[in-house]
């Protein structure tokens, strides 16, 4: 006989929320996790584990809409990373209508799934069928992301993608994030490749860097906070900040704002996936509050 624990129960509260004027999907785990998932772009926009304050950052000067691109949570970045391709920068998940499929909490875990498949619309920029399954769980103090690729179509598809995560910080300038040694990265502020060559990554200005083959777990530390960056199945990792010049520059961003955020991103970029059709690729970025 299974445990009353593992069953599901209906989450509190039921159904969507509206959050900012957007319809979204509020998850609470039983011991107090909370995660908040807009339905447009299945978009993380909070996280706060139990007995923690908020973890991500989002601009309160950020737009939102039918066509916005939020700053800052976790945008799910597909088919295409940055302007990497003919695609809208990003491509064009993050500004889509999901689906939700499911919402519940079982056992300890309070988790979503929301699902994006193409359309007419994707259709005409991207013409492949394809199915997106995002899922977002949370309990006690980590915050699991999956994000799913299925292709329905019959031909091979070939895309990009990434888990934009904006962590947020007290102030930049004193954290540090760890694992990155000796990694071989692109450094898009000089457009040129180079080599982690101290283990600590610290951020004074503008940082853009893809590291390639990245480690699986890496740790930002700031004064009274480890947090643990975990990824599965994502080769790469993008470590992002506008510094001070190019956040000045963002409509939807307050001038300051850059110290308050690093994105530290799972993702897949130099190699591509290639899916035939019936195949499916999956791939997580894991946070946890180490301390």
């Amino acid at each position: 006989m299974s445990d009353a624990h593992d069953q599901p129960r209906a989450l509190y509260p039921t159904g969507l929320i509206s959050f900012n004027g957007q319809p979204a999907v509020h998850l609470r785990s039983p011991n107090g996790a909370q995660a908040t998932i807009l339905l447009h772009g299945a978009h993380v926009v909070s996280w706060i584990p139990a007995g923690h304050e908020e973890q991500l950052y989002l601009s309160p000067e950020t737009k939102y809409g039918d066509s916005a691109a939020v700053r800052g949570g976790v945008p799910v970045i597909f088919p295409q990373f940055n302007q990497q391709g003919p695609l809208p920068k990003h491509g064009f998940a993050r500004n889509r209508a999901w689906q939700v499929q499911e919402a519940q909490v079982r056992g300890e875990h309070a988790f979503a799934v929301l699902t994006l498949s193409d359309d007419e619309a994707t259709r005409a920029i991207w013409p492949h069928a394809f199915t997106l399954e995002m899922t977002v769980s949370v309990d006690d103090r980590r915050l699991e992301m999956e994000l799913a690729v299925l292709n329905t179509g019959e031909t091979t598809i070939e895309f990009q993608a990434a888990l934009h995560t904006y962590l947020g910080c007290g102030d930049v300038r004193h954290a540090q994030l760890e694992g990155l040694l000796d990694q071989n990265y692109h450094d898009a502020v000089l457009d040129q490749p180079r080599q982690q060559w101290i283990d600590v990554v610290t951020i004074a200005q503008e940082i853009d860097r893809i590291y390639w083959n990245a480690p699986k777990e890496l740790t930002l530390r700031e004064t009274g906070r480890r947090l643990l960056i975990q990824s599965h199945a994502f080769d790469d990792v993008v470590v992002w900040n506008p510094g001070p010049e190019k956040c000045a520059a963002l409509p939807d961003m307050p001038d300051d704002d850059w110290l308050q955020m690093l994105c530290v991103e799972a993702a897949q970029i130099g190699d591509r996936v290639r899916l035939a059709g019936g195949q499916e690729w999956a791939a997580m970025q894991t946070l946890v509050i180490a301390d």
